[in-house]
């Protein structure tokens, strides 16, 4: 297995479905006329290219110096994503209103899980192979 051909793969992937969702959330602002979900998507799409970028340097990292530990790295990769969500929820909730939390939460949960799903996905299929 190409470790950095993979983590690439992962990274350009992650780019794309991010900029898919940025673009979906634009078409629903546009369509409906909802200019609420901006903040939140742009908050939400920053939010999931740092992780996705971060995840997929960390990633190469491990399965270069110790692919023994990559068990290890998943499952903290788990608790530390969603500690990172909860902090960005956080804060949003501190600077919003009550009604702009419930559009943010709704917006962000959306990115958050169908990168979940794509980062689970992505890495079983890898580890299936090896």
């Amino acid at each position: 297995m190409d470790i950095d051909k993979t983590s690439r793969r992962y990274a350009q992937q992650q780019l794309c479905l991010t900029a898919a969702l940025f673009l979906v959330a634009l078409l629903v602002a546009r369509v409906w006329l909802l200019d609420s979900i901006l903040v939140p998507a742009i908050v939400s799409a920053v939010f999931s290219l740092i992780v996705g970028f971060s995840l997929a340097v960390i990633w190469r990292r491990v399965a270069k110096r110790s692919p023994e530990n990559l068990p290890t790295f998943f499952t903290a990769v788990s608790g530390f994503r969603l500690l990172l969500a909860l902090a960005t929820m956080l804060v949003y909730y501190l600077v919003s209103d009550r009604e702009e939390m419930m559009v943010f939460f709704l917006v962000f949960l959306t990115f958050y899980f169908i990168l979940l799903a794509h980062h689970s996905v992505f890495f079983a299929r890898v580890s299936n192979r090896s």
